[in-house]
């Protein structure tokens, strides 16, 4: 039975009612699998390599195309210049299917630019990546009594913003669920605990394929890094075989190739005999 999608009236509405499963995806494979396991929010972004990010504008398309039950967010990595040039990109990508749009690296005036043309969006607090360079680097937020304070405040003025949910990094889980109290936004925890009202993770960490460091907050279910040496090796096996086969001649076989009948066979070579 095909699910009903969530829309952001809905997404709001589960605000202390249930918790909400959100999945950064990196495919449409993936994001197939998660619409089948019925995760309710996927997060889909394109052409950040620095973070891993290698899929393209294309494949957000796609992934939009495969789950089309998840409530998605997508948005770019950098910070517009306008508010002119905010709006564009939130209703560029509002075009293509996305539900809300990533406004971690956007100022407050553009956000409620955004909101004013009825864009959905979703901001960040914690450990900010894009700002690591002004937190000292990549480290948990809200440790202090005076941080923790900060985190509320910076929430709160997202919600004024406009807002309908903040990705919440690394911040204690005690004070994460303070400011969930406080807030009529959802709060997506990443490490941040289970009194957020949805939890945030990667597929790559989820699925066990991460490459280099594993985030603390991150939790693995399955070990594809495994699956996939394994593949690699029977990968290069098969290619052994195929060229061993090809140097031996293994190629007559019946099963892949046609046959010519006998007369027909015949005729063929006392017509190539007047062909020089």
């Amino acid at each position: 039975m095909k699910r009903k999608k969530l829309t952001t009236y809905d997404y709001l509405a589960c605000k202390g009612k249930r918790q909400l499963s959100n999945l950064f995806v990196h495919n449409k494979e993936e994001a197939a699998a998660a619409e089948e396991a019925g995760i309710d929010f996927i997060v889909a972004a394109h052409d950040v390599p620095s973070f891993g990010i290698n899929a393209t504008l294309d494949e957000v398309k796609r992934i939009r195309e495969a789950a089309p039950s998840c409530y998605m967010q997508s948005g770019g990595s950098s910070r517009p210049a306008s508010e002119y040039e905010a709006i564009k990109e939130g209703l560029e990508y509002m075009s293509y299917g996305v539900d809300c749009v990533y406004v971690g690296n956007h100022s407050l005036q553009f956000i409620k630019a955004m909101r004013r043309e009825n864009i959905p969006t979703i901001g960040h607090c914690g450990l900010i990546p894009g700002k690591a360079t002004w937190i000292g680097g990549y480290r948990a937020i809200g440790k202090t009594a005076e941080e923790a304070v900060d985190v509320l405040k910076w929430t709160l003025a997202l919600q004024e913003a406009g807002v309908v949910g903040v990705e919440f990094e690394v911040v204690p889980p005690k004070v994460a669920a303070v400011v969930t109290k406080k807030t009529e936004i959802i709060i997506m925890s990443m490490g941040s605990g289970s009194d957020c009202d949805a939890q945030f993770l990667f597929s790559n960490d989820v699925l066990g394929w991460t490459e280099g460091h594993i985030p603390r907050h991150a939790r693995v279910y399955r070990d594809f890094k495994a699956e996939y040496e394994k593949l690699q090796r029977e990968r290069v096996a098969a290619f052994k075989e195929f060229h061993e086969d090809t140097i031996n001649k293994n190629f007559n076989d019946p099963k892949i190739t046609v046959g010519i009948d006998d007369e027909e066979y015949d005729k063929f070579l006392e017509l190539a005999e007047k062909i020089n």
